[in-house]
């Protein structure tokens, strides 16, 4: 099992030390997120601008996964909507790139807010449907997905729940990002390869120093 975890730390890159990044930078990142956040707030989940870019590719979601069916095709909008935040993320700490990390990680769960508006107006269906498709056809999504799992009397309830988690994601971004930069460095980061070189200089000349008549 400790041999199974490892590899997963290796090929994640969670060994590896972040790229460093300068304390200035790390500091106006804060005050974006720090700006959105009151804009977000402000707008007591109404549309965001950043919600256009969800949008597009929510219904991007339902035209690539329609191929494997109409269920995993009204689910996909949802799917692709959280899934291509959440898969940059995963490549940019791959990368050990923080402030691309942080940015992925941040905008995934601020779909969780849009997500949840949807899903609060799955009984009530007052927002204006978009698809790409014909409108005469035009499905709430999460209208249809709540009725067919029995759960749509709870709308209200799911919705303030996934919205309380986006909030705690983004605040929890927020506060990895301050922690990050408490701690900057702008010291040039060592690959792999170079301290692998490193340690056998130190080992070779170890054992030059410590071989008797030296």
């Amino acid at each position: 099992m400790n041999e199974f975890v490892s590899s997963i730390l290796d090929l994640s890159g969670a060994r590896e030390a972040w790229r460093p990044i300068s304390r200035w930078a790390v500091g106006a990142w804060l005050a974006f997120y720090l700006l959105f956040l009151v804009y977000a707030f402000q707008m007591h989940g109404g549309y965001l601008f950043i919600d256009s870019a969800n949008l597009v590719v929510h219904e991007g979601g339902h035209l690539l996964f329609g191929w494997f069916g109409s269920t995993m095709g009204l689910w996909g909008g949802t799917i692709l909507q959280w899934m291509v935040p959440l898969l940059l993320a995963a490549y940019f700490f791959h990368q050990r790139q923080p402030a691309s990390f942080i940015f992925c990680a941040f905008f995934f769960f601020e779909n969780w807010l849009y997500t949840a508006t949807y899903m609060a107006d799955a009984r009530a269906m007052i927002l204006p449907l978009v698809t790409t498709g014909d409108p005469e056809f035009a499905r709430h999504d999460w209208n249809a997905i709540f009725s067919s799992l029995g759960l749509l009397e709870y709308d209200t309830t799911i919705a303030a729940i996934v919205r309380t988690l986006g909030w705690c994601g983004m605040l929890a971004c927020v506060g990895w990002l301050a922690t990050y930069g408490m701690h900057a460095t702008t010291r040039p980061i060592q690959s792999a390869e170079d301290r692998a070189l490193e340690e056998r200089l130190t080992a070779a000349l170890s054992r030059h120093v410590n071989t008797p008549g030296s």
